[in-house]
């Protein structure tokens, strides 16, 4: 019989590429999006589609009861919607902190819950987790976006072993920079908040790296991250984490360096930021 998978987040990015893989794999896909409209391509293509706000507590029952009443099962969940707050953590605002860990952790904490009962009944399942290399090594700018990913790791951690005995597997992908308009929505939500004059530097190497755009030097494309994650699903006994992209593979190694190390490198970087006379041009403009 073939087996159904479900992926949140898939109007654009890694979602869309990972719904195109497992169709062509020849899985039953159920490609979601807060619009129907932006996985309409999908749904001509075979995939089935529905709109799904993660946040939407409804929504989600709904999808979930729907798949299993035309499948009769659900074999993968695929955690895929979410987005970067970027900006210095005194400068975020508490209900922009909210927004992101309603969307990054509540959402997928929300479809776990939906479909472990039926695939404990069915004693096999895998759920998949896109997390990210923020998600095991923050750097200044990110902070709020990362504990949202930090607390996503912490829960699959412990998720592993909870569901282990009823055959379903919980996989985390941590993939680095991505070829994704990924960085124009952490653009967009940057310039939402009000900027202090305590972070300027910092700002500026924000700024630069959303100029950068395209998810930056060392970036990968957005189906080698799909492959990723249709290999964890296809296999009896994958890993319990799967970094994908060089650059990811060396962050993780920054997680083994001291704290106090990696804190005097960041503190170096940004001075050496505010020394450059091109910086200060732009700040003088």
């Amino acid at each position: 019989m073939t087996e159904t998978v479900l992926i949140t987040g898939c109007s654009s990015g890694i979602g869309r590429e990972t719904a195109w893989v497992f169709l062509d794999d020849g899985w039953e896909v159920y490609a979601t999006a807060r619009n129907p409209a932006d996985v309409q391509t999908l749904g001509d293509a075979g995939a089935n589609i529905a709109s799904l706000d993660v946040t939407d507590e409804d929504d989600v029952e709904r999808v979930v009861e729907r798949i299993v009443d035309e499948q009769g099962r659900i074999d993968c969940l695929v955690n895929n919607a979410g987005y970067a707050q970027l900006g210095p953590v005194e400068d975020v605002p508490i209900e922009r902190v909210e927004e992101q860990f309603e969307v990054n952790v509540f959402g997928p904490h929300r479809l776990a819950r939906a479909v472990l009962p039926h695939m404990r009944q069915r004693q096999t399942g895998t759920i998949v987790n896109v997390s990210s290399v923020s998600g095991r090594l923050a750097v200044p700018g990110n902070g709020v976006y990362a504990g949202s990913k930090f607390a996503m790791e912490g829960i699959s951690d412990a998720l592993r072993p909870e569901v282990g005995e009823y055959g379903i597997d919980v996989v985390l992908v941590e993939p680095g920079p991505v070829e994704t308009a990924f960085n124009e929505r952490a653009s967009e939500e940057i310039d939402g908040i009000e900027r202090s004059d305590a972070y300027e530097t910092l700002y500026s190497i924000l700024d630069d790296t959303e100029a950068v755009g395209g998810g930056g030097p060392g970036a990968i494309p957005p189906r080698e991250v799909a492959e990723t994650i249709l290999d964890a699903a296809n296999l009896t006994d994958p890993a319990a984490r799967y970094p994908v992209g060089q650059l990811a593979k060396v962050a993780m190694l920054g997680r083994f360096v001291p704290a106090k190390l990696r804190d005097r490198f960041y503190r170096l970087a940004i001075s050496l930021v505010a020394k450059n006379p091109l910086n200060r041009g732009n700040k003088d403009d």
